[in-house]
């Protein structure tokens, strides 16, 4: 859903009454304040209203701070912070909740029990635990005694640990000097409390206070990029989320905006691994605009929904695959202005389409033998050169790649195939010029697609659709325009469009609309196409 703070109930009427206001999910941070305004509940109070949320503040700790010292920290009452936790309850509970500094054992403890009995009568929400331990210098904030109680009882209840790489070397006692460390340590700090996920954030990687360490750890992490691993308990392989190492050293309250990120996208009903990935982009787009404000590093900046393609996260397997240098693409680039994008199941199809002057075609079959499948595709090709026209293949990249079809075209499924493939196919294709599309549905799929820096990105469907059976409900029209703000690449919109909706859809981002039904079980097809054509504003092709 897009995140606004003016959502309002839907409403066709034409009375003077207002709409009635939906309210915005209610979110808590439970943390320390920063008199200094860059992280602690004031970043996250920011992050939630930016997000479209309601924050509210339990606080842990008092800290004198400005941009460059901590002069003072006071820890809250434990009867002042069991009163707030109370009070909030009952009357403002909370959708997701962010931990941050829990500053002592006692307050741990105290946090602890709550999250306990929330779970035990079965309201407890998602939970981000950002464990505050170490600073970004790597100075120590929470003692053993503290840390074992966290381990013991917050860790349980939290749907997402968030360490940083100090926090999560502290946390599991040895050093995260390779990718493989990093992706050990996720599993280590996932078994200690049996929590849901683990993030570990990479950003401190190679950090200029290093000094001592950065020599043997700078050839295991790639420099030019800042590389989180995230794994799920129930998953069997995590993911790398990667995006270009800004050069900008105003980053004050990055690990707190990025777990109040995450409860944010979490209240919303995202799934954990799209707000994760979303958090991401979040983060990086508020580092580009951040600004010294003192003397110190300034605040990572707080911009709203993300909407910058630069600033999107590639989602890989592994670490290595997230290198700028060593992703995959990108791909030969497609005509952006795509109009009408027919999708058919046979050659016979596509000329049919072409004689009408139709000139982006998809050929989608299934379930063909391969003998078949290879005259369908060769004639398609030969019939789509002679006039010029483009012919995407649906998955069958050896077949494109063979008769050198203008594109191919592959899902999710395909396209993990493809990534783990030994004989590394996506490389023959890009060296072979053939075009690269992928479907996409979800914020995840989107950093996969990203990723390999295709020619276009598809979403789908966007609205209710017969014409596939598809795991995902509609994706709409709102879905469809954050589609546009965080690609920069041709978008193509597909499922359950009919020729009424085109003008929304084009309104909303989409650069082709993908017709499969409306043309293939239509009464005249060549009335269908002219009408087709002259909706998506595409000239027929010369001939």
């Amino acid at each position: 859903m897009m995140a606004s703070t003016s959502t309002t109930n839907p409403s066709t009427s034409s009375s003077s009454t207002p709409p009635t206001p939906l309210p915005p999910p209610i979110v808590w941070t439970i943390a320390g304040s920063d008199s200094g305004g860059g992280a602690g509940i004031q970043a996250d109070l920011l992050a939630f209203h930016s997000l479209g949320c309601h924050g509210c503040s339990v606080i842990t700790a008092l800290t004198a701070q400005n941009s460059n010292q901590v002069r003072k920290v006071e820890t809250s009452s434990l009867a002042m912070l069991r009163t707030t936790l109370a009070t909030l309850e009952d009357d403002m509970p909370a959708k997701a909740v962010k931990l941050g500094m829990l500053a002592t054992a006692e307050v741990v403890g105290e946090v602890g029990d709550f999250l306990a009995q929330k779970a035990a009568n079965g309201s407890l929400g998602p939970v981000v635990c950002d464990p505050v331990m170490v600073t970004t210098s790597g100075s120590v904030l929470l003692d053993e005694g503290a840390r074992r109680m966290m381990i013991d009882r917050v860790f349980p209840h939290a749907t997402l640990i968030t360490p940083n790489k100090h926090e999560a070397e502290v946390l599991v006692g040895y050093r995260l000097k390779t990718p493989q460390d990093v992706e050990r340590a996720a599993r280590d700090v996932m078994a200690m409390g049996n929590s849901r996920a683990v993030l570990v954030k990479g950003g401190h990687s190679l950090d200029s206070d290093e000094e001592k360490r950065k020599g043997e750890e700078e050839e295991s992490f790639d420099a030019t990029v800042a590389q989180d691993y995230f794994l799920e308990r129930d998953s069997t392989q995590g993911m790398w989320i990667t995006s270009p190492r800004l050069q900008n050293l105003n980053t004050h309250g990055t690990g707190c905006t990025l777990s109040s990120a995450v409860a944010a996208f979490l209240a919303q009903d995202l799934p954990l691994e799209d707000a994760v990935v979303l958090a991401k982009a979040y983060v990086s787009q508020g580092i580009r605009a951040a600004i010294q404000l003192g003397h110190g590093p300034g605040p990572v900046q707080q911009t709203g929904w993300p909407a910058s393609p630069p600033d999107f996260p590639w989602v890989s397997i592994c670490a290595e695959e997230g290198s700028d240098a060593k992703r995959s693409g990108p791909f030969a680039a497609c005509e952006r202005e795509i109009g009408l994008y027919a999708c058919v199941d046979s050659a016979a199809w596509v000329q049919r389409l072409l004689d009408l002057g139709v000139r982006d075609i998809q050929l989608r079959i299934k379930d063909r033998p391969a003998g078949e499948l290879d005259i369908e595709v060769r004639e398609a090709a030969e019939s789509c050169r002679k006039v010029q026209a483009r012919l995407w293949v649906n998955d069958y990249w050896e077949l494109a790649l063979r008769y050198q079809t203008y594109g191919l075209h592959i899902g999710q499924e395909d396209l993990e195939g493809l990534l783990t493939a030994p004989d590394q196919p996506l490389t023959a294709i890009q060296r072979g010029g053939v075009r690269l599309g992928i479907s996409t549905h979800t914020f995840t799929e989107l950093g996969r697609a990203v990723a390999l820096r295709p020619s276009y990105i598809s979403l789908g469907p966007i609205f209710p659709t017969a014409s596939k059976k598809i795991n995902f409900g509609p994706q709409g029209l709102a879905r469809l325009k954050q589609w546009r703000r965080l690609v920069d690449v041709p978008l193509v919109a597909i499922g359950g469009i009919g020729i009424e909706a085109v003008p929304a859809v084009q309104k909303a981002g989409a650069d082709g609309i993908c017709v499969i039904s409306a043309l293939t079980k239509a009464s005249d097809l060549a009335e269908a196409v002219k009408e087709w054509q002259g909706v998506c504003g595409i000239s027929k092709l010369t001939k």
